[in-house]
């Protein structure tokens, strides 16, 4: 018998517009910031119509936190004040840290399928006027772990005693892809019980529930906790697919759990903060680090 982390939410999110006019799924916002602590944002795409997606994101700014976007399918431009271009492609990742100030810019191009989400995650209140950085995750740089019933892709983090080529600089965040076959269980135990974890489905069907029986539909995130957090021996997630196999990404980190002020594209952990940055934007000083 073993111990198993419990789905508490499921989050189901909303269709939203943003940028220029990108067609998205909001799941994760302002109103599941203490539960998902530190993951604040989390955006899914999944559409074959470039009309949702083209239009992008043009130049915008960000400060005090990291933006992780993963593409399954799909390809996105990137550009920044660092001086920094790059191109996300099938099976890829970016890792970029706006800290004290950034300003970029995403644009998707035409694609067969457009499908991955873009992840927020809060940055230290101590790290937050820190140098920004880009990073990014080529698929020849991803290290899987391939088993009888899944495929999974270790972004950031470890899986079975093998380690990605990322690590987050300021909160060490465990990031897989996995892709499950059709009608089998997966368990995975490797994040302590006072860790944040959930998963984000992003294709087919996944059950959750205590009997494995009710099936949760693509774009929905689940979060999983732990009913002894100072347990030594880590719960585990059991999920099971459906029979069109899921595709899901498990995130998971320590929380913060630090005071959130969040503006937009900004978060920081007073309303003074907030004030100041959107006055640097105004008068522009708002970019501490440049190349």
């Amino acid at each position: 018998m073993i111990n198993k982390r419990k789905a508490t939410q499921i989050v189901r999110g909303q269709h939203a517009v943003d940028g220029a006019g990108v067609r998205l799924r909001r799941v994760l916002g302002t109103n599941n910031i203490t539960d998902f602590d530190p993951f604040l944002m989390l955006d899914g795409f999944d559409s074959t119509d470039p009309d949702d997606y083209i239009k992008g994101f043009p130049w915008h700014p960000h400060r005090g936190i990291e933006t992780i976007t993963y593409l399954v399918k799909g390809k996105i431009e990137h550009g920044d004040s660092l001086g920094n271009k790059g191109i996300i492609n099938d099976l890829e990742c970016q890792w970029m840290t706006a800290g004290s100030g950034i300003i970029h810019q995403e644009m998707p191009k035409t694609s067969d399928r457009m499908l991955g989400c873009q992840l927020w995650v809060n940055m230290p209140a101590k790290d937050k006027m820190n140098h920004p950085a880009y990073g990014d995750i080529t698929q020849d740089k991803v290290v899987i772990t391939e088993e009888e019933n899944a495929v999974i892709r270790i972004i950031a983090g470890s899986y079975k005693g093998k380690t990605g080529v990322f690590e987050g600089k300021y909160v060490k965040v465990q990031y897989l892809d996995v892709d499950l076959a059709p009608d089998s269980t997966w368990i995975y135990s490797e994040t302590p019980n006072d860790e944040t974890l959930f998963i984000y489905l992003l294709d087919g069907t996944l059950a959750v529930d205590e009997k494995l029986s009710d099936f949760e539909n693509k774009s929905c995130a689940v979060l999983f906790t732990s009913v002894d957090k100072n347990a030594t021996e880590n719960d585990s997630v059991v999920v099971r697919s459906g029979n069109k196999g899921a595709r899901f990404v498990l995130l998971a980190a320590k929380p913060l759990r630090e005071p959130v002020a969040w503006g937009g594209p900004i978060v920081m952990n007073s309303g003074e903060e907030l004030e100041t940055a959107f006055d640097e934007l105004d008068r522009g000083t708002f970019i501490k680090h440049k190349i």
